[in-house]
């Protein structure tokens, strides 16, 4: 069974919702035989790509609410990350462009190291001390963190047009399924999960897809039912006009 998760490293929420997810994955029965595959959602895509600011005024002026209120949000949202057992820094964070993190994600898909890469961004995001935006140097040594080669994750940043296509398409899709928001859940293709929900929804979610998994059904000739003669195997192929 496939999960497909479309994140922005941006959304304290998929942070949140990556460790409720991975909760309710670790308790599932079937767990070894299902495949994540983190999938590329831009919050804020329009965002300067050399500008970086403080997270609080851009909520505020995002939402038209007051930063008092923004701080308020942003406590209430630490709160919950700190009851899944993450770090959260409420205050003192910022914000930029995350289209070239993103780029780098789909390099370590490619490397295997995908989800390694991606928890070590929301790690750094949102409780380190160095920001993760308009430092191309920190995001190399996150990549080498992550098992990928430093020198190669560094051209792939220096290249603006490397996996550019693959984000785009990434999110292209997302709006096809209807995505709006994220974290955005999709398992097998059958049912679409918003939000980060609690790891108790997760659960049934993945056992509902498991249990509704439709059975392979084979298609053959009217005129031979059951014929599977036609085939190449362990033993050699079929020769036709031998029985």
């Amino acid at each position: 069974m496939r999960v497909e998760v479309w994140s922005d490293i941006a959304c304290p929420w998929c942070y949140v919702g990556k460790a409720r997810f991975e909760k309710a994955l670790a308790a599932f029965p079937h767990r070894d035989e299902v495949e994540v595959v983190h999938r590329s959602f831009e919050l804020d895509p329009n965002f300067p790509k050399d500008e970086v600011g403080p997270v609080v005024p851009l909520i505020a002026r995002k939402y038209g609410i007051t930063e008092e209120q923004a701080q308020a949000n942003e406590r209430n949202i630490g709160a919950n990350a700190a009851a899944e057992g993450l770090e959260y820094r409420a205050e003192g964070r910022d914000h930029g462009n995350t289209f070239d993190m993103h780029r780098l994600l789909h390099f370590a898909g490619e490397r295997g190291r995908r989800d390694e890469l991606i928890s070590l961004l929301y790690r750094a995001n949102f409780a380190g001390e160095r920001s993760v935006f308009g430092d191309d140097a920190h995001l190399v040594e996150l990549a080498a963190a992550a098992g990928l080669d430093a020198d190669e994750a560094r051209a792939v940043l220096a290249d603006p047009d490397r996996y550019a296509d693959e984000v785009r398409a990434d999110e292209r899709e997302a709006a096809a399924l209807g995505a709006t928001g994220v974290p955005f859940f999709v398992l097998d293709r059958r049912y679409g999960i918003s939000g980060a929900q609690p790891a108790e929804v997760f659960a049934q979610a993945l056992a509902r897809a498991w249990d509704e998994r439709a059975p392979l059904k084979t298609i053959t000739d009217p005129a031979r039912p059951g014929d599977d003669a036609s085939v190449c195997g362990p033993d050699g192929c079929a020769v036709p006009g031998r029985s």
